[in-house]
């Protein structure tokens, strides 16, 4: 038997949230700047806690307008500012409810930004060590964020997309072109699957390219999000893949 973790990206205003936790093992909360608020950051802390699931904070550029998925032209002290706010706000939270922040995950365009230029991984991760660093950050195979991220003592698991098709350069390809999304369940699980197996990934141009993956992300607002969970997860069974709660 193999186990895994899946994630999924939540608190972010979706009406599927509560039928997705049965299907994971970790969650990514907004922190209120890309989407959320405390309500709401409230009531999915409770999801997790009712559904043993690990509880991460998932910051982003404070850009409600583009939901994070854009980069923005803001300074590095207002960025730095914001990424701190957005954890003390869901640590302070977490700690009304007695639970423990499991990891940090970067959102959209802040992930992917992280990914590929240093001096924004190092401004970030410079933040991270003002905390506890018992957590773990979820980031990108072979990414610069993960570079700077092991010299820093911060551990990482490093994170593929369960319905996000790549590019040969192991970068996501851009959610304006027509095959960014795998919404097929059996494109997914072959996707997974090959990752799980032989520790390589498919790109878009067919090429296959190496990669490890600690955890796997589902985005709550995929289309079908629910059912490509359901049946990736029942396939991944049948190969004696389960989650690990």
């Amino acid at each position: 038997m193999i186990f895994i973790d899946i994630n999924c990206d939540v608190g972010e205003g979706f009406e599927n949230e509560a039928e997705l936790f049965p299907y994971i093992s970790s969650c990514n909360i907004a922190c209120g700047a890309h989407a959320g608020s405390v309500k709401i950051i409230d009531k999915t802390i409770a999801l997790a806690i009712e559904h043993n699931v690990k509880i991460g904070a998932h910051p982003s550029y404070p850009d409600k307008e583009d939901f994070g998925r854009k980069v923005m032209a803001i300074s590095d002290e207002k960025l730095g500012e914001s990424i701190e706010n957005q954890i003390d706000l869901i640590l302070e939270r977490l700690s009304e409810k007695k639970q423990k922040l499991h990891h940090i995950k970067p959102h959209g365009a802040l992930y992917n930004e992280l990914a590929k230029n240093e001096k924004l991984a190092i401004i970030f991760v410079s933040i991270l060590k003002k905390y506890d660093t018992n957590y773990f950050l979820y980031v990108p195979y072979n990414s610069v964020i993960a570079q700077v991220a092991m010299k820093n003592n911060i551990k990482i698991k490093y994170e593929a997309f369960l319905d996000r098709n790549y590019n040969d350069d192991l970068s996501l390809v851009s959610r304006v072109q027509e095959k960014a999304l795998i919404t097929d369940e059996h494109e997914a699980f072959s996707h997974v699957l090959r990752m799980i197996k032989v520790e390589k990934i498919r790109t878009i141009s067919g090429l296959e390219k190496k990669i490890k993956v600690a955890t796997f992300c589902l985005h709550g607002d995929t289309t079908n999000a629910v059912h490509l969970l359901k049946k990736v997860t029942d396939l991944l069974k049948k190969e004696q893949i389960f989650i690990k709660k």
